[in-house]
């Protein structure tokens, strides 16, 4: 600013106007943060590692982008800590894909140092999320990163996102530079931890679509470190299609087990005993999980399967929380779109699916194909089921489970998306 004002008060207007680019030319050289990976989080659970929590150890951790930029920040999240956390060092890189253990061995040449505020080390307060500076390094669309976080003193209990489907790592130490991953001792198929989301730089960009799903688009039943969720392919459909600064990212905001009605440490029919991974109640997700989203234009909610066979609520109850989601996220100007529910007969024990439930399943479908309320359908119980027995998944995109698609269903619900009710 200060040599702006000498300009202004020394040159010439001739000078002035020629001592920087044109309008037009800033308008090209303009760029904007766009959101390319995201994980809804929550607080650790009573027990286990998520409840202790990290001392003294660093986590690797991978993620998949789903858009490109020449620069990029990293989001982490202490939300649900009970504590302030001390973050004493923290890297990202790119894989080192000659490495036989690629997932966890770094590429070291493009290994770059986090900073925050210019510091190397900074403290997440209870609560709060902590954003590092721009990273100065390219990521391609669909590029995987990994990130290495080092907690030098204790954590108390974790703020994180309970079904990756991506192994991490966990060892002793500081490991944030180390290129290979024999420190890392640890390797649960699971878990991202204080990790909330991943904003490049772009010269323009056309936001993000946010998935607020539960488990069936959180990814399981899909093969583990493959990004097969349905998400995930969706992201490479929109690639392949506008492989350029008009792609959105998406981001994926699903919790596995998640009820639009009730908590994640509720019981569920079947002897299901509730966790604080499956996270709160829907509504209670949306300002964190959705509307905190950096430039997020549409919403895709696919909830609802679980307040059926968990808790057994009513068509109406399911409904008139589907009805006031969508009303949120318009009064937001956001796009608004919805899933059926999907067949889950022969999953788990004796009265979690019943022909009672079946017939919720069915009467909310109803509704959602029906009302017109929201700005698209994308009829998922169509793709999925099996028109033999339409109760049930068709067997070719079972993941054995009887209620989650293996990565052929998975692979099917990311084509069955029509492309315009994204805007696009």
């Amino acid at each position: 600013m200060a040599s702006a004002a000498t300009l202004l008060v020394a040159g010439t207007p001739a000078m002035v106007a020629s001592a920087g680019p044109s309008d037009a030319e800033s308008a090209r050289q303009r760029t904007v943060w766009a959101g390319s990976w995201a994980a809804a989080v929550t607080r650790g659970n009573a027990t286990g590692l998520t409840n202790t929590g990290l001392n003294d150890q660093s986590v690797r951790m991978v993620v998949h982008t789903t858009v490109g930029g020449p620069q990029f920040r990293v989001r982490l999240s202490n939300s649900y800590g009970e504590q302030a956390v001390r973050v004493g060092r923290a890297t990202v890189a790119k894989p080192n894909t000659a490495t036989p253990d690629d997932l966890s061995d770094i590429d070291t040449s493009t290994l770059r140092v986090l900073t925050f505020g210019g510091a190397t080390s900074a403290t997440m307060n209870r609560g709060a999320e902590l954003v590092s500076d721009p990273v100065a390094l390219p990521v391609g669309d669909q590029q995987d990163l990994v990130l290495t976080v080092h907690f030098p003193t204790p954590t108390g209990p974790v703020t994180f996102h309970g079904q990756s489907r991506q192994t991490t790592y966990i060892g002793a130490t500081d490991l944030t530079s180390a290129a290979g991953g024999a420190g890392f001792t640890i390797r649960p198929n699971c878990c991202w931890f204080f990790l909330s989301g991943i904003d490049v730089q772009r010269r323009h960009s056309p936001g993000s679509v946010v998935v607020l799903g539960d488990s069936i688009a959180d990814g399981n039943g899909s093969t583990v470190n493959a990004n097969k969720r349905w998400p995930d392919l969706l992201a490479d459909r929109l690639v392949d299609a506008r492989p350029d600064v008009r792609t959105p990212g998406v981001l994926n905001l699903s919790l596995a087990g998640n009820r639009l009605n009730h908590e994640g440490t509720e019981p569920g029919a079947g002897g299901f005993p509730g966790y604080h991974e499956l996270g709160p109640n829907a509504l209670a997700r949306l300002d964190e999980d959705v509307f905190a989203q950096t430039d997020a234009r549409t919403v895709i909610t696919g909830l609802g399967i679980n307040d059926i066979w968990m808790s057994g609520d009513s068509a109406e109850q399911i409904i008139a929380s589907l009805r006031q989601i969508n009303q949120q996220v318009k009064a937001r100007g956001l796009r608004s779109l919805v899933t059926t529910l999907t067949p889950y007969e022969g999953h788990g024990n004796p009265g979690v699916w019943t022909p009672e439930k079946e017939a919720t399943r069915q009467a909310v479908n109803a509704y959602l194909r029906a009302s017109g309320e929201f700005d698209g359908l994308l009829d998922f119980d169509r793709v999925l089921r099996d028109p033999a027995q339409p109760s049930r998944l068709l067997p070719a995109y079972d993941s054995g489970d009887h209620i989650h698609p293996n990565d052929a269903g998975n692979q099917a619900l990311a084509d069955a998306v029509p492309l315009r009710l994204l805007g696009l």
